[in-house]
């Protein structure tokens, strides 16, 4: 055993991290039944999305609400109204990444809608009476708890008033900075 081993030791550090992450895309089906029977459908937005997110079982839970509206025509397309209608719904989402050893009574959850609701189709239903509406979405979930990390520790190595080297050259400049990650 070298001189260098013997000086190495290690300390655990209880830290707040990013213990759980997962992603989900989905694709949803609404029926909203306007007031009158249309005849033709002008128009379908989603506004007004709000949403949290709560730890459920092996994942984590994004419980919201958006409004719908639709611009459609009646009455053999001679008048137009807009139908308004709010929908709620909660959408489970698995997390692809789980640190096992995290502390379970410091879990937070925290969801971003990396795509908000939106209606890509519009139909009106068979029976005559309801518009079919097809509502796409995308959330990104994240836990965060606290976790122990491990760190190498060097104690005879540090003394006040002298600089540590770790036998890096500090030699930068052959690095290409297109390559370094934006998320750090």
């Amino acid at each position: 055993m070298s001189i260098a081993d013997k000086q190495l030791q290690r300390r655990e550090i209880l830290t707040k991290a990013v213990c759980g992450k997962g992603r989900k895309f989905s694709t949803v089906t609404h029926t909203v039944t306007p007031p009158h029977h249309p005849t033709s459908i002008l128009g379908a937005w989603i506004i007004n999305h709000q949403y949290e997110a709560v730890r459920s079982g092996d994942g984590i839970e994004v419980i919201g609400t958006y409004d719908v509206n639709i611009w459609y025509s009646y009455n053999k397309n001679s008048q137009t109204d807009v139908a308004k209608e709010t929908l709620s719904y909660v959408e489970n989402v698995p997390l692809s990444y789980l640190d096992p050893k995290h502390r379970a009574s410091t879990e937070e959850v925290a969801a971003e809608a990396t795509q908000e609701p939106n209606c890509i189709e519009a139909n009106i239903s068979g029976s005559g009476t309801g518009v079919v509406i097809r509502v796409e979405r995308e959330f990104a979930v994240e836990l965060i708890a606290e976790t122990k990390v491990v760190v190498a520790v060097f104690p005879s190595a540090y003394d006040d008033g002298k600089d540590i080297d770790f036998g890096d050259d500090g030699d930068f400049e052959d690095l290409d900075p297109e390559l370094l990650d934006d998320e750090l």
